[in-house]
């Protein structure tokens, strides 16, 4: 099922609304949609590099309010649908100390899952069950998913064609490298 609305959703690229198409789908990839919107951004961009910017703040603005949408569902449907499942199981208390140790990092997790390959979209529901403060998962929306889709396109403007294979499969590793690095630098300057 994943590799026919992989196929679907590259197809949607050549389509004369594919603008249209990769907001839907940025939208809902920040919620319940498995496919990334990457996807369709690089052939578009490939076949239409002036337009690289343009279709990077697309996606951008796409996924962060499907960002928000995502937060709406685990703020307001968490307590009807996980916790009484949750406290079945036993595990109630274990998810308040999640709860408490999610929003203690901050922006972090919203701003890990927003620019490495970890599914952006369960960051956003743990973001509003957590109760993440709104503003500050917004703002660290726009700045990771800015950093992802507008690297990715500037990628694709400057080297084009021949940059695609790295992207599609060596991108997420350099992002989340970096993110290691930057958060092993942040812990020696604090610890060490």
């Amino acid at each position: 099922m994943i590799r026919s609305l992989y196929d679907w959703t590259l197809r949607q690229a050549l389509h004369p609304r594919a603008l249209w198409v990769l907001a839907v789908v940025s939208f809902i990839e920040s919620s319940v949609f498995p496919i990334p919107p990457d996807v369709l951004m690089i052939p578009m961009i490939l076949a239409r590099p002036n337009r690289a910017w343009l279709i990077a703040g697309v996606a951008l603005v796409s996924s962060v309010l499907g960002g928000v949408l995502g937060y709406v569902i685990g703020a307001f449907f968490y307590e009807t649908l996980g916790q009484p499942i949750l406290e079945a199981l036993g595990k109630g208390d274990a998810m308040e100390a999640f709860n408490t140790r999610f929003n203690e990092f901050g922006f972090w997790p919203v701003l890990i899952a927003g620019i490495t390959p970890f599914p952006y979209k369960v960051i956003t529901i743990m973001s509003g069950w957590t109760g993440l403060p709104l503003g500050t998962f917004i703002v660290t929306s726009i700045i990771a998913r800015g950093l992802r889709f507008f690297i990715v396109a500037a990628l694709l403007w400057k080297f084009g064609a021949p940059i695609r294979d790295f992207i599609e499969k060596r991108l997420g590793l350099l992002f989340t490298l970096f993110v290691i690095i930057l958060l092993a630098g942040f812990y020696g300057v604090r610890f060490l």
